[in-house]
């Protein structure tokens, strides 16, 4: 008598490395659906795991003593990987995808990871010193841990890549543009999952003129015109732009200047004001940088800590709307652009010169449409899903991958 194999229930597992954490998603091979997502945090020092699943029958948390926590990305990928496989009984990864921050100017769309891949992005580290060394960390850390399966780089700048050479550029000599030096855009995989979001919710509003606002401790806005980036306000670096919740946004170059020539700072105290000191938590003069906590705060500084944000998100969106001769649709999304009524509400009502309208009941209530209905501009609130859009990308390409061996 014959005995029936039970098949392995196949999974797209997403890694997203930072400089001491590792996000993670796991996703069902076939149809997308979300099985678990959650992080290591403290890799190196006091780590600490956590896990949930959309249907909370999964909803783990663990903080290790010092001396047996994962000590590197290596450690952390071989718990986690020990943990989905007690965890998930029965559940096998069939490929990995990893958000990489920086692809340069050369690529344009996510990518089969080989030795080849690996070493142009080893080769481009000074682009992203700050991101790019952990992301490589993960892959390396991945494939010693899952062996030949196929693994897809997905890249935050990729979405950028259709901007003009005036958006694209800096008024520098084009030597430096030809080496690089140029306005790369950030976030794209959340603008890529929102362009697709409109595409089959709002079809009519994908062919349009659009700017989405990423709203988080990390934040950023881009200008889409039919479904492409035309501009965005992260530039060079993740530092461009907006204020931020450790990151101080725009700023005049000879402030930098100045603190290198007269008070002789290296780039080592530049790089943590701007990229650690600054932002809401600077401004807030040291009180936070997460704006719930600005929100609830009654002093000063945290008033005009929101005020800053605020007003230069509308100066921001007002200048993407002149590079596309006008804007259709608004939509608000990551952290802050999902959850904060305030905030939203602040930016809409600084807005109303363009004929946005804000639905205060619509907003309070966090709905899809928070615009009135005689609004001339559509303001939409889309939860974004980086980790699903780079699920999206790996089933695509491992499913190419394998047809080719």
């Amino acid at each position: 008598m014959a005995t029936s194999m039970i098949q392995p229930q196949l999974a797209l597992l997403v890694i997203n490395a930072g400089s001491s954490s590792i996000k993670f998603a796991l996703f069902a091979n076939e149809t997308l659906a979300e099985l678990v997502r959650g992080q290591i945090d403290g890799i190196g020092s006091a780590a600490a795991f956590r896990a949930k699943s959309p249907d909370r029958t999964i909803d783990e948390q663990l903080r290790w003593p010092l001396e047996v926590a994962p000590k590197d990305h290596s450690a952390a990928l071989h718990f986690l990987i020990e943990w989905l496989g007690q965890t998930l009984v029965g559940v096998q990864v069939a490929a990995v995808g990893h958000r990489v921050v920086h692809g340069g100017s050369h690529y344009t769309e996510p990518v089969v990871i080989n030795e080849a891949v690996l070493q142009e992005l080893e080769s481009i580290f000074a682009l992203a010193p700050l991101h790019e060394p952990h992301n490589i960390a993960g892959i390396k850390g991945a494939r010693a841990a899952f062996g030949d399966i196929t693994q897809v780089a997905c890249f935050d700048t990729a979405f950028h890549r259709t901007q003009s050479f005036i958006n694209d550029t800096y008024a520098l000599p084009r030597s430096l543009y030809l080496e690089g030096v140029r306005r790369y855009g950030f976030h794209g995989l959340s603008y890529e999952f929102i362009a697709g979001y409109l595409k089959e919710h709002f079809p009519e509003r994908f062919s349009g003129k659009c700017i989405v606002a990423h709203l988080g401790n990390g934040a950023s806005i881009c200008a889409i015109e039919n479904g492409q980036a035309a501009s965005s306000t992260m530039g060079f670096s993740p530092l461009e732009g907006l204020p931020m919740g450790t990151r101080s946004g725009r700023i005049d170059p000879g402030v930098l200047l100045y603190l290198m020539q007269h008070k002789r700072w290296d780039a080592h105290q530049i790089s943590d004001l701007l990229y650690k000191e600054s932002g809401l938590k600077g401004l807030s003069g040291g009180l936070s940088n997460d704006m719930r906590t600005l929100e609830a705060s009654d002093s000063t500084e945290a008033k005009e800590a929101i005020e800053y944000f605020v007003q230069h998100v509308q100066q921001e969106i007002a200048s993407l709307a002149a590079i596309m001769r006008g804007v259709d649709t608004l939509v608000f999304t990551g952290g802050i652009g999902e959850n904060s009524v305030l905030i939203r509400r602040r930016i809409m009502q600084g807005l109303e010169w363009l004929g946005l309208h804000v639905d205060e009941t619509q907003n309070a209530s966090g709905a899809t449409v928070l615009s009135r209905a005689q609004s001339n501009i559509l303001c939409l609130r889309i939860p974004t899903n980086e980790e699903g859009m780079i699920a999206q990308h790996t089933k695509k390409l491992a499913t190419t991958d394998r047809g080719r061996d």
